[in-house]
C-alpha cells in the first residue's frame, strides 16, 4: 500500500488540490482509530477513516472545501443518528487542506509508525517461506527474512521486506529486539531445533513458531530436554504453526493462519517479569 505522503506528494506534484481527513476523536466503538487518515481529492480518494456514511460526509465535506477555498473545517458525528451507522460510537474528524507542511507531517507520523512495529524474523526461503513473506509484506510488521541460500530467494522481495543472506541465522536472532516474533522453518529440522531453542531461551518473544507436525514437536521437546533447558519454556512454543484448520497443506492457506496466530501474539502484550527475567539471562551471557 503506498503512504499517503508519497500519494499527496504525487497529487501536489500534479498540482492536485487535496483535503487531509484525519480521526481526531474516536469514543466507543467505532470504525476506526484516532489517527487513521484518508486524503481527499477532486476526483480520488488514498486510505480510509471508516468507510459508509461516515467516510461519505467526510468526501463531500472534503470536497466542498476544495470548491469554496475552506482551510480547515470540524466534523462531530454521533455514528447512530448522524450517519445512521449502527456502530454506537463517537467520532471527531478534523479536515485540513493540504500543502508541503502536510506531507513533512505524515512522513513523521509514518516513520513512527514504521519504528513502533513489531520484529518478525522469519527463517527460511523455501516455498513456505516465500508464501509468507508475501502475506506477512503488506502487515504493520518489521519483517526480517533469513536465509544462507541466496538462490532460494525470489528475484523480487516483496516491498519492506528486509532480505537478510547469512549462514549464521542465530546472529540476527540474538540481536533483535525485545518482543520479537521468531518463524521457523528452514530446509534442515536440526537448524529449526537450534534457532527455536535460542528463540524460547531468550524468554522474551511475543511468538516462536516452528513448522512441523505433532511428531515433529515431540521429537523437538525430547530433545530440548535432553539439553537440560528449561522445561517450561516449551509452553511459548508454537508447533505446528497454523493448526486452525487442520489438514490443508497449501502453503498461502498456512500463511494466512499463521498471519493470523501473528497478529494475535503481537497485540498481547509480554508480562514485566518476563521481560526482566529475559534481559538478567541476557546479561549473564548464558551459553
Amino acid at each position: 500500500m503506498t503512504p499517503l505522503s508519497a500519494t499527496l506528494s504525487h497529487w501536489l506534484s500534479l498540482d492536485e488540490p487535496a483535503v487531509l481527513v484525519t480521526v481526531a476523536e474516536a469514543r466507543g466503538s467505532t470504525p476506526r482509530e484516532e489517527g487513521a487518515g484518508m486524503l481527499v481529492g477532486r476526483e480520488a480518494c488514498a486510505g480510509t477513516v471508516g468507510g459508509g456514511r461516515l467516510e461519505w460526509t467526510a468526501i463531500a465535506t472534503a470536497r466542498r472545501m476544495l470548491e469554496d477555498g475552506s482551510a480547515a473545517e470540524t466534523l462531530d458525528l454521533p455514528l447512530g443518528p448522524a450517519t445512521g451507522q449502527c456502530c454506537g460510537g463517537h467520532v471527531v474528524l478534523r479536515l485540513e487542506r493540504a500543502d508541503a507542511g502536510t506531507v513533512a507531517a505524515l512522513e513523521e507520523l509514518e516513520r513512527r509508525a514504521r519504528a513502533a512495529r513489531p520484529t518478525l524474523l522469519l527463517f527460511g526461503a523455501g516455498h513456505v517461506g516465500r508464501a509468507m513473506a508475501t502475506a506477512f509484506a503488506p502487515l504493520p510488521l518489521r519483517l526480517l527474512w533469513i536465509d544462507g541460500r541466496a538462490q532460494e530467494f525470489p528475484e523480487a522481495i516483496p516491498v519492506g521486506v528486509e532480505r537478510i543472506l547469512t549462514d549464521s541465522p542465530l546472529d540476527p536472532l540474538a540481536s533483535a529486539p525485545s518482543g520479537s516474533g521468531y518463524l521457523v522453518l528452514t530446509h534442515s529440522h536440526a537448524l529449526d531445533f537450534e534457532i527455536a531453542e535460542a528463540a524460547l531461551r531468550r524468554g522474551d518473544a511475543a511468538y516462536v513458531g516452528m513448522i512441523g507436525s505433532a511428531t515433529k514437536r515431540a521429537k523437538f521437546e525430547r530433545w530440548f530436554r535432553a539439553r537440560g533447558r528449561e522445561v517450561n519454556a516449551l509452553a511459548g512454543l508454537t508447533c505446528p504453526i497454523g493448526a486452525a484448520l487442520t489438514g490443508d497443506k497449501r502453503p498461502e492457506v498456512i500463511a494466512a493462519l499463521v498471519a493470523a496466530e501473528l497478529l494475535v501474539a503481537f497485540a498481547r502484550p509480554l508480562p514485566p517479569r518476563e521481560r526482566e527475567g529475559a534481559q538478567a539471562k541476557l546479561g549473564k551471557g548464558e551459553g
